[in-house]
């Protein structure tokens, strides 16, 4: 590997530092740098299609939000992304800031333990055409904005109906992203190794409406059924689409993975333990 795209935490100082010690140490490396970085540098900025295209290895200085950031500009190519957490341990940089040049080293010379994570595709249909095609690695949500109205939204799995959730809005999560919003509105933590997705109702009018997981081989739809405006569509927390009364979103198991690099001191259950203090009173 001798292309590495470096992408920081916005506005991180701390991460500025640690990506020029990172080329210090590593003048035999092509560092690809986005706009502000490069900004912050002087190094050439580099545009995201470019990094989607060359990049060998990802190198993320942040947080998970930084990491899930990387994880879709590199779209569907599978590059593997060393996250470097500069904060507490994240869910997904697993890699304290001590580590990054250890990491690094084993990355480079071929020794790094890696491991894939299942992503979500979905499509965005309005009026008999696609509006919105993307894919995300932690979820796919649908959520209303500052009017406090829930909405109907039918949800239909393989076309089969399941139910429609009287709720402000629906999660439909990847194992990865069952920790994260997922989580928040009453959904189960998934294993990343599973191959399912969480459908979770957010403050469901009726207490019996629950999450629940859905073979991740199968199609799940949701249409808006209700008038109401103020409605959107985020993806992965990056991206925002407003949504229309009628609206289908149709979320399935996407064929490409985001690849990450594993710390080796430290296992799934580890993390889990210490970000969610299982065992502490």
């Amino acid at each position: 590997m001798k292309t590495v795209a470096v992408v920081v935490k916005r506005g991180s100082v701390e991460a500025v530092a640690l990506a020029q010690q990172v080329r210090a140490r590593h003048p035999e490396l092509e560092l690809l740098a986005e706009p502000e970085l490069a900004a912050a540098t002087g190094w050439p900025s580099t545009a995201p299609e470019e990094i989607a295209r060359r990049a060998e290895l990802i190198l993320v200085l942040g947080g998970d939000g930084t990491l899930i950031h990387a994880a879709r500009t590199v779209r569907g190519r599978s590059v593997p992304i060393l996250g470097v957490n500069l904060g507490s341990l994240g869910f997904l940089t697993e890699v304290p800031r001590s580590d990054v040049f250890a990491r690094l080293a084993e990355v480079l010379a071929g020794r790094a333990r890696l491991h894939t994570r299942m992503k979500l595709a979905c499509r965005l249909h309005r009026s008999g055409k696609v509006v919105v095609e993307d894919e995300v690695l932690n979820d796919v949500v649908i959520n209303k904005g500052a009017l406090a109205r829930i909405a109907d939204h039918e949800v239909s799995l393989d076309g089969q109906f399941m139910t429609t959730f009287k709720s402000d809005g629906v999660i439909i999560a990847t194992p990865t992203g069952s920790t994260a919003y997922a989580l928040a509105a009453g959904g189960p933590i998934l294993h990343p190794a599973l191959e399912c997705a969480v459908v979770a109702p957010i403050c469901p009018h009726a207490l019996t409406q629950r999450p629940f997981v859905v073979p991740g081989d199968q199609v799940v739809n949701v249409v808006l059924r209700s008038p109401v405006a103020d409605v959107y569509l985020t993806l992965d927390g990056q991206t925002g689409h407003a949504l229309q009364q009628g609206d289908r979103l149709e979320v399935w198991r996407s064929p490409n993975r985001s690849v990450l690099v594993s710390n080796p001191n430290i296992d799934y259950f580890g993390i889990l333990r210490q970000k969610l203090h299982w065992g502490e009173r």
